[in-house]
């Protein structure tokens, strides 16, 4: 198991412990972070799970789908780094990795 650092949207950095059966959105949630909303439980229709990634990991994060692009269009927020924390397995690769919580939408 390893962790992820996630920067509230208040600007407190928290460590959370991952797992590789679990996505970045459940890691976050499990770990007590109420930033995240993820008001869809995960199924990748609303965007209320909206992080944006380290631009360092972004060559070992697999591409997003077009459900999830679209999705993120509709974010007054989106950046370069957007994803969907939902959509993001928690990888061995991600140990370390730092997002930061996008602002509400």
């Amino acid at each position: 198991m390893g962790s992820i650092n996630v920067i509230l949207r208040n600007g407190e950095t928290v460590q959370v412990p991952t797992d590789g059966d679990l996505s970045v959105m459940e890691a976050i949630r499990q770990a007590g972070v109420d930033d995240v909303l993820a008001l869809c439980g995960g199924c990748c229709s609303c965007a209320t799970c909206h992080v944006f990634v380290d631009p360092e990991m972004e060559s070992i994060i697999p591409a997003m789908s077009e459900d999830e692009n679209d999705l993120l269009d509709s974010s007054s927020h989106r950046g370069d780094h957007s994803r969907l924390s939902c959509q993001l397995k928690c990888l061995a690769e991600f140990d370390g990795m730092t997002i930061r919580i996008a602002p509400e939408d």
